[in-house]
């Protein structure tokens, strides 16, 4: 289990902007399931909307976008180097996602050919899927 000060020694992403609590299962190269806890004091609450906080849909594509590059960055032939999103198909929005609830994030990557690929990603709250998408990226 990687925990938030592992996962920083992996990807560069830092507060406010790192999106993953912890990661419990990992095969590099592969897949990843991580975990984010949100609570009403996270930044983009503020503002989307104060008066009903929904987690914004293109931050949760992110949180995805991290596990994946922290499954890449784990193994040593990408330790190092950054991890860019390239594009997005089929992204779904299934519910909103709001303080005090808990994101599972699912990656699996789908295709690896040098330094480009693609991650399918699924987020989930408990047994309720939020949201899904696959998720095209370039190490750098």
């Amino acid at each position: 289990m990687l925990n938030r000060e592992d996962i920083k020694k992996i990807i560069p992403h830092r507060d406010p902007f790192l999106l993953v609590d912890k990661i419990t299962e990992m095969e590099p190269l592969k897949r990843g399931v991580g975990y984010l806890t949100l609570n009403k004091n996270m930044a983009f609450f503020q503002g989307h909307f104060p008066e009903e906080p929904v987690m914004p849909g293109v931050l949760i594509i992110e949180a995805l976008s991290q596990v994946g590059a922290t499954v890449l960055l784990s193994d040593e032939a990408y330790k190092g180097k950054l991890v860019f999103m390239a594009g997005a198909d089929n992204l779904k929005f299934r519910r909103k996602v709001s303080p005090g609830e808990t994101l599972r994030l699912e990656v699996e990557v789908v295709r690896l050919r040098g330094n480009f690929g693609s991650a399918q990603g699924k987020a989930y709250v408990g047994d309720e899927l939020a949201a899904e998408g696959l998720v095209k990226f370039a190490v750098g």
